[in-house]
């Protein structure tokens, strides 16, 4: 290269606010003639660093009116970009062919045609499950479309497919090697007739056009390429074209100086100069050639020369680390400036990230930004920020499918894919989107009544018109006690205009079948749009509004273009096909954002500057990120191939760590455990820690590298765990509740079943009938014993009432055709009827000869399901109990049997007589005194309990040598008692006086059992 070009090529340390620099230089050089600075053109790498150089010349001018100069950036010039840097009218007529060249292939519509060519050559028999569905073609394609876009960059063609030997590899990989071939083959001619480009191709034909035309007629006003490293073989060509403009000037981001010559010869992919020093290797240029830009020198460094040593010997290549042995570094003034934190967990680094963001706001005009590439913890520490009511700028914005909007619309076919599960049901009626042409309050107010009826505890069948003859069935029924009632013509209005917003999208998922993708997406958008709709604003308003809206409304769009050339999909594939469609969408919002803090990943931070930058995530595996996992090439294949090694990325991602290192104030944080797990930490800390070593480990480090040393115990987690801990002194401990409600609060009317409740747990009548608090069963219960037992004891109950005298010869039948019945119209879930319906063939045929046996010994069953009531004084009036026995059977003798089937454990013969267990007897007190219905006044000669599990044994009578008549004059003394002390306003609704509360009622949290303390939980008398 000539002494020229070797003055054009310039350097701006590590360090340095590269972009104040840049603009500070430039405002210089026109410092006589402002208007001169319109006629530069500056190319930087990304349009946010064009963003960035416009707010630096802002700065830099203290606020003053500037003509800027015209910024471009260096991979993505577009049509009218080129069109800018036209300096003559011989370059303008170069132009032309550029203006003729196809406009580039959509996205979306590029991964659908990709995911198609998949498709059809996919092997049927390729994975365990079958055939590949679409949506594993749509995200084969993205990676696809990634190597094509790659291929492409590094200016290098499908041809050498040719090359590879396919015996050189596995057979998996020669099938790989068939698809692209066929794509190869078929892809160029899609384009074709679609009339388009790849974008990287159509990019590169635009940059060489450029190249070409100042190669010609080079432009008279300086060009200045800023930045970049020249990792692409593209943007390498147009930097050598600049250097050898007139009046063109490279300008090379953090060039290493310190390296010595031996290192610098023996860099590999993974180093931070790699890059760099290949750039130089193609000017022809040597490190001493490289000046530095003009105004550098002028301006102080903001950081120590030491951290600038630090750094390049940290990330000298591994065949050079025996000088570490000899590096003499001043720790002290290296780390200056240097905060290093290592928290237990990723919860914890994010907190104290946020507060080292939050404190640079308490001094004025000072700036702050986290660096990191792990998406979480960004997302948790703009979540943290929120405390303060601070929205914070985060480059890589919102994935479009968390947008309100984007989650919506998934939703929305969620509920439908799901077959109306009651989780995905809530999940989209409860979104603020969902209105079904209703008011908000009316909409709310009516799917909350309809959650609570219909939605919580076992799953109703999986339709509309099942849920309305669910609804329907319940809402004629007597109801659960405490539902706040609700017209039951409103609900199932509710349900039907939910049925007439979901019929475009329910009648494609009925037929189960492949449907056009077309189809579906108009299905899709158009029940999205009725769901969305208001009383008062139609669907489509609501929908498409804002930003995330309009970003939805325009995947949308794009993707209706695409979906004709995909064909058809199945139906159950289209969920997961819109997904990985969805995934790599971003929002980013327009305005609202902290002027003063930010949010960038490595790629953002690239020569932009902070008062403090806070680089998050370092573990190894996330920075430096894991190598790509590339599906269609090996890492032989692509060295064969000829693309570059994936270790250039890690090589790429040194250079964003190493330069933000070199900033004035950095904070180094990571986490011990990431979801449990634990993690390593980052390869470059251990490399730092490598070369302080010696100097932490003899004499006594410097305050400075002692904190270096313990960075698990960083101030920064104090304020971390006193932020956490909050503010104001802690309760002290939890005794045991004693409520005393007054007697008018207190409840008049139990049932046998609460009363046993009242007996061992008295706090549980207080919380369900004195506050009023009902335990509310969870959405989408999995059938358990309670639902199990429900469906005996019907089953039960309606074969007593066919069969009320002798049996039939076909009794079994009978039993076990009831029992499918019921079970396969009460469950919806075939595995769960599987394992109940054999368990149920034993109880019946186990019941069937119980009964024989019973008849044969003269007893006839009575009634089922009866209903029993006894009035009972008290110091402050009647005092109702109330009763509804399994079954009442006739004894020989005149006498009454009480069953109750249980398909638990029946209580024991102690508990039963010590009356811990009352229902039975209680029951025999409401018989003697002729309290059940269709019955009249009479003794009770056995209590008996129906073991009914399905087991080993499968039934199991238990009827203990009891009086019951006794029992029923004890239950009844008992029972006055009770109801004398809690009548008294004294006497407190004690939580579990004998030791243990009663978890099944599901009040024992409100108690707050655990927190007690130990010698609070031992028994203590009760009424």
């Amino acid at each position: 290269m000539s002494e020229k070009t070797r003055s054009n090529v310039l350097t701006i340390a590590p360090g340095r606010p590269f972009l104040d620099l840049l603009a500070r230089g430039l405002l210089a050089e026109t410092a006589d003639d402002p208007l001169r600075l319109s006629d530069y053109l500056v190319l930087l790498p990304t349009r946010r660093a064009c963003r960035a150089l416009q707010g630096a010349f802002l700065r830099q001018s203290d606020g003053r009116a500037l003509l800027l100069p015209r910024l471009a950036p260096l991979g993505d010039i577009d049509d009218d970009e080129l069109a800018l840097t036209a300096f003559s009218e011989a370059a303008a007529s170069g132009l032309a062919a550029v203006a003729d060249l196809p406009p580039p292939v959509s996205e979306t519509s590029r991964r659908l045609t990709l995911a198609r060519m998949i498709l059809e050559m996919a092997d049927p028999s390729a994975t365990e499950d079958g055939p590949m569905g679409a949506d594993q073609a749509v995200l084969l394609a993205t990676e696809l479309a990634r190597l094509v876009d790659q291929v492409q960059a590094e200016k290098l063609s499908f041809d050498s497919l040719q090359a590879l030997v396919p015996e050189d590899f596995a057979a998996h990989w020669q099938k790989t090697l068939d698809l692209l071939r066929h794509v190869y083959e078929t892809w160029p001619k899609f384009l074709e007739a679609e009339g388009a480009m790849d974008p990287v191709a159509r990019r590169i034909r635009v940059t060489e056009t450029l190249i070409a035309l100042w190669r010609t007629d080079p432009p008279r006003a300086p060009v200045i390429a800023a930045g970049s490293t020249g990792s692409v073989p593209v943007t390498a060509d147009l930097l050598a074209a600049v250097a050898r403009l007139p009046q063109g000037r490279v300008v090379l981001p953090g060039l290493d100086r310190h390296l010595d010559d031996d290192a610098w010869a023996a860099l590999e992919p993974s180093h931070p100069q790699y890059n760099l020093a290949a750039l130089l290797a193609r000017f022809e240029l040597s490190r001493a050639d490289i000046g530095d830009w003009p105004v550098e020198a002028a301006v102080p460094p903001v950081a120590s020369p030491w951290r600038l040593k630090l750094i390049s010997e940290a990330m000298r290549p591994a065949a050079a680390t025996a000088n570490w042995r000899s590096v003499r570094l001043d720790s002290e003034a290296a780390l200056s400036g240097v905060t290093r934190v290592v928290t237990p967990g990723q919860k914890e680094e994010a907190t104290v990230i946020a507060l080292a963001l939050r404190e640079v706001l308490e001094s004025p005009g000072r700036t702050a930004a986290l660096v990191t590439p792990d998406r979480r913890l960004a997302r948790r520490v703009a979540a943290e920020l929120r405390r303060w009511d601070i929205r914070v700028d985060d480059s890589a914005g919102q994935a479009l499918s968390d947008t309100v909007p984007g989650a919506f619309f998934r939703h929305v076919l969620r509920l439908m894919a799901d077959r109306l599960a009651p989780v995905a049901f809530l999940a989209a009626l409860k979104h603020p989107l969902a209105l079904a042409g209703y008011t908000p309050a009316v909409f709310r107010t009516r799917v909350r009544a309809l959650e609570r009826i219909a939605l919580r505890g076992v799953r109703p069948a999986s339709s509309f018109a099942g849920l309305c003859d669910f609804v329907d069935a319940a809402s004629r029924a007597e109801g659960k006690e405490g539902h706040e009632a609700l017209a039951r013509a409103e609900l199932l209005a509710l349900i039907d205009r939910l049925e007439a917003c979901y019929r475009p999208l329910a009648d494609l998922f009925a037929r189960d079948d492949r449907v056009p993708l077309t189809r579906l997406l108009t299905a899709h958008i158009r029940t999205a749009e009725a769901l969305a709709a208001s009383a008062d604003e139609p669907g489509a308003q609501r929908l498409w509004a804002g930003e995330a809206g309009e970003a939805l409304n325009g995947f949308l769009c794009e993707l209706l273009a695409g979906a004709a050339r995909f064909g058809d999909v199945a139906v159950a594939d289209y969920p997961s096909l819109l997904d990985g469609l969805m995934a790599g969408q971003r929002v980013r919002p327009r305005y609202g954002t902290h002027p003063r803090l930010f949010i960038w990943g490595p790629l953002e931070a690239r020569l932009q500057s902070a008062d403090r930058l806070v680089l998050g995530g370092l573990n190894e595996g996330t920075w430096p990120p894991e190598p790509a996992v590339d599906p269609w090439m090996s890492r032989e294949m692509r060295h064969q191939f000829g693309l570059s090694p994936v270790d250039r990325r890690t090589g790429l991602s040194a250079h964003d760590f190493a330069q933000a290192l070199a900033a004035p104030e950095v904070w180094l944080t990571r986490a011990q455990r990431v979801d449990g797990a634990p993690t390593v930490p980052s390869r470059w800390l251990m490399r730092l820690d490598a070369v302080l070593h010696r100097d932490v480990a003899e004499g006594t480090p410097g305050p400075v590298l002692a904190r270096w040393a313990a960075p698990e115990h960083a101030p920064a987690l104090a304020w971390q765990a006193a932020l956490d801990a909050g503010s104001g002194a802690l309760p002290g401990p939890v005794s045991r509740p004693a409520p005393t409600p007054p007697v008018a609060a207190r409840p008049r009317r139990l049932s046998v079943t609460r009363v046993e409740s009242w007996v061992k747990d008295p706090y549980v009548i207080y919380a369900r009938y004195v506050l009023g608090l009902e335990k509310l069963d969870p959405i989408d219960e999995a059938p358990g014993a309670a639902e199990r037992g429900r469906l005996v004891h019907d089953v039960l109950d309606e074969f007593i009432s066919r069969c009320p005298d002798t049996l039939p010869a076909d009794a079994l039948d009978m039993l076990l055709a009831l029992g499918r019945e019921k079970f396969r119209a009460s469950l919806q879930r075939p595995a769960v009827a599987a394992y109940w319906l054999p368990r149920f063939e034993k109880i019946a045929e186990w019941f069937v000869e119980y009964e024989k046996t019973r008849r044969e010994r003269g007893i006839r069953p009575l009634v089922t399901e009866v209903p029993g009531r006894l009035v009972l004084p008290g110091p402050a009036g009647d005092f109702t109990l109330t009763a509804r026995a399994d079954r009442i059977d006739r004894l020989p003798d005149g006498r009454l049997a009480i069953l109750d089937y249980k398909t638990g454990q029946p209580p024991t013969k102690i508990n039963v007589e010590a009356g811990r267990a009352p229902q039975l007897p209680l029951e025999a007190l409401i018989a003697a005194e002729g309290g059940f219905a269709d019955l009249t006044a009479a003794e009770t000669g056995a209590l008996v309990y129906l073991r009914l599990n399905g087991g080993n044994p499968p039934g199991e009578e238990t009827a203990y040598k009891l009086d019951p008549p006794a029992l029923a004059a004890e239950a009844r003394d008992g029972l006055l008692a009770l109801i004398r002390a809690f009548d008294d306003p004294a006497t407190p609704y004690f939580s579990a006086p004998h030791g243990e509360p009663l978890t099944y009622d599901g009040y024992d949290h409100l108690a707050r059992w655990g927190e007690w303390p130990v010698d609070d939980k031992s028994e203590r008398e009760a009424p």
